[in-house]
């Protein structure tokens, strides 16, 4: 018997530390392991300890003889891992602890509360000399695991678990639904505190730069999300599912999560802990058909294999691809024929041939993806989109200098492959197009800021000077602010332990600046300045109405959507 892991896996790592035979991989010091869509069990190494299905997060790992039909095949997902990659390296070294200045304690802001956060917080926390402050403009923790992660993925959200562990500790402090700019700033943090880590995410969404695209019925992919989930900036906001066929532009995770959301049963979804305008809204839907189009192959499509056989396990829902437009680009095509082709993508491509062969069933909804499409207009009116006018693409091999829109697969002949119009075009008729082509972040106050690429310049976390390169003395960034929006949750961790790392060490160098305030000042000022501040007990009033609602209505929880419920529970 060998266990395997499966769709919910998060990439949190933390079933790599207890294996005792390293059967678990990619690790944390392999380079595999920033774009790895999820770990794998070597199956011919496991030794059926089941150590790591104690420690997932998100319930992810089982053992083969305890699978249903859906999860099988993972087992080969797991194994194919391996046809290319192998156990003998990898094994995560036990880091040397820092020697901290005897007598001195270290006070620490985090501004933000989702999972690169946390797991900075869990890393400073080690230290009984550190004590942590962590703060955000919501009255609820977690960031994107609350309203990011899709619904009907409850088993995703179990990371919460690790985040509330971290809370408990007598060394940390919720100073929730305060707002930075409003009744704090960067210099006043910067006064009471003696190290500042910034992990506000990247919260605005890309635009694709086409004409139409502010029409009425063009949206963003991340107010849909925002808005199902429950964010309470998006509650108030309608978005109009009379026409019966949606375009969403993109071909990541979140594009499969919105699909899935805009097709699924409402009465499957009444079970999840979806928002209730929500719930009402898509159960009037007259969507029948969700097209995806991604501007580039199926061996460069951005989602996981798991979100992608998730597709095909909907009720009542066909997933159509022609398999003429599953074309590879040169390098993967003589890879894939010499039997050389990465395992990831392998499956990848095997599995959109299978959806192919599909025959679709008569009544059924339909999510159709369409490969080397992009958008170049929205055609409608006052009232709404109408058609949307595409390209085809293919792909073009020039050498480097010759070639503006460079994609990222190398050629050994010819240059690089590039994706570029291949002068036919057509027409899409859709009532509704959602742009979900990434997150990007914006400027805060106080901290440099890196328009171009979206994030805060830095050094390993440390924030760097714009005008002298130098990192700038106690300030840090974590998370997508960080390093740009790319990464689950395990690369947040990764990310969040380094930035760590980087305030740890340079506090145990004593190159931290002392400040000149006391962070026992920090409750008093704001609440001169109207924040009405939530606390970890308040949290856990939130946290507790929402559940009991949710058991009594048979769900995980029922969210609260507005900021003046929460504060009520909160107090309550």
């Amino acid at each position: 018997m060998t266990h395997m892991i499966t769709q919910p896996c998060c990439n949190d790592a933390s079933c790599i530390d207890v294996c005792p035979v390293n059967c678990i991989h990619p690790t944390p010091d392999e380079p595999d392991f920033t774009s790895a869509e999820m770990l794998y069990i070597d199956p011919d190494t496991c030794i059926d300890c089941g150590a790591c299905v104690d420690e997932c997060p998100v319930e992810a790992i089982f053992p083969d003889d305890s699978i249903d039909e859906g999860q099988e095949r993972y087992l080969q997902i797991n194994a194919d891992y391996y046809t290319d990659h192998d156990v003998s390296c990898g094994l995560v070294a036990s880091r040397k602890e820092e020697s901290l200045p005897p007598g001195k304690e270290l006070h620490v802001a985090i501004v933000g509360a989702g999972p690169a956060a946390f797991y900075a917080a869990e890393e400073l926390l080690k230290h009984s000399a550190i004590r942590v402050d962590m703060f955000d403009r919501l009255p609820t923790p977690y960031g994107l695991v609350r309203a990011g992660v899709a619904p009907d993925h409850p088993s995703t959200k179990g990371v919460e678990k690790t985040f509330a562990s971290t809370a408990a500790k007598a060394t940390f402090e919720y100073f929730l639904h305060v707002e930075m700019g409003k009744h704090l700033n960067h210099d006043e943090l910067t006064d009471h505190y003696g190290a500042v880590v910034y992990a506000h995410g990247a919260s605005s969404d890309k635009q694709l730069g086409v004409d139409g695209e502010d029409l009425p019925g063009s949206i963003a992919a991340t107010a849909f999300v925002a808005w199902y989930n429950g964010h309470p900036d998006y509650a108030d906001r309608d978005f109009d599912l009379s026409a019966e066929r949606a375009v969403v532009v993109g071909n990541g995770n979140v594009a499969l999560d919105v699909a899935r959301i805009l097709l699924d049963d409402p009465d499957h979804l009444a079970k999840t802990d979806i928002a209730d305008h929500a719930l009402e809204k898509l159960r009037t839907s007259n969507i029948k058909e969700v097209v995806l189009l991604g501007r580039r192959g199926i061996a460069q499509a951005a989602y996981t294999n798991a979100e992608f056989l998730a597709m095909g396990d909907m009720a009542g829902v066909d997933v159509i691809i022609d398999p003429k437009e599953l074309t590879l680009d040169s390098v993967s095509r003589e890879a894939r024929d010499e039997g050389t082709l990465d395992s990831t993508i392998a499956t990848k491509v095997r599995i959109a041939e299978e959806y192919a062969e599909r025959e679709p069933t008569a009544g059924n909804k339909r999510v159709v993806f369409r490969y080397l499409i992009s958008p170049v207009a929205i055609k409608g009116s006052a009232s709404g989109i109408e058609t949307i006018r595409c390209a085809r693409n293919e792909f073009v091999y020039a050498p480097d200098e010759s070639v503006d829109n460079l994609d990222d697969t190398p050629q050994p002949d010819s240059g690089r492959a590039a994706i570029a119009s291949s002068g036919e075009e057509f027409d899409l008729d859709a009532g509704l197009l959602m742009r979900a082509i990434g997150y990007t972040g914006l400027p805060l106050d106080g901290l440099p800021f890196d328009g171009g690429k979206g994030v805060v310049p830095n050094e390993s976390g440390r924030v760097l000077d714009a005008r002298s390169g130098k990192p700038l003395e106690g300030v840090y960034v974590t998370g997508w602010i960080k390093r740009g929006a790319t990464g689950g949750i395990g690369m947040n961790r990764l990310c969040g332990q380094e930035t760590a790392a980087a305030v740890i060490a340079d506090f145990a160098k004593d190159k931290l600046p002392q400040p000149a305030k006391s962070r026992e000042e920090i409750p008093a000022l704001i609440a001169d300045r109207g924040a009405r501040r939530i606390d970890d007990a308040g949290w856990k009033n939130i946290d507790l109405a929402e559940r009991t609602a949710g058991k009594e209505a048979g769900r995980r929880r029922v969210k609260m959507v507005s900021i003046e419920a929460m504060v009520r529970a909160a107090n309550a």
